[in-house]
């Protein structure tokens, strides 16, 4: 690979562009705007007031959609599931895991769910 080709791919990574793009192009395929270029500004504009905490981060997954999430991976509706149904739930979403300390034997219920889903979408945008 060519130094100036590993300084781009540098410049990209450290400024998080390839995360951006793929979480503006998820929006855009999820909400499907007559005009995507007006949609993608206001979602760029979205993401500094969020920043500057002056309005919200753009989301793909409103409550109700973390909820019937939450429903689909509790089958038997026992009201709670388990920390590798967890896991992956977050990796589906493509939020961070790493960070993520919780036994193998834990259960998360709805409300717990619910608030590290939205803690975490926040994070992801924050870094932006």
């Amino acid at each position: 690979m060519a130094a100036g080709e590993q300084q781009g791919r540098d410049y990209l990574q450290r400024h998080r562009i390839p995360s951006l793009l793929h979480r503006l192009g998820a929006l855009v395929l999820y909400h499907r705007p007559e005009r995507p270029r007006e949609f993608l500004i206001q979602a760029l504009e979205k993401v500094k007031a969020g920043r500057r905490a002056e309005g919200e981060y753009p989301n793909l997954m409103d409550e109700d959609n973390v909820v019937a999430m939450f429903g689909l991976l509790d089958a038997v509706g026992q009201g709670h599931i388990t920390a590798a149904q967890y896991r992956e739930a977050l990796k589906t979403l493509g939020l961070a895991t790493e960070d993520l300390r919780i036994e193998d034997d834990a259960i998360i219920t709805l409300d717990v769910f619910m608030q590290e889903v939205k803690k975490r979408m926040l994070e992801s945008w924050a870094v932006h």
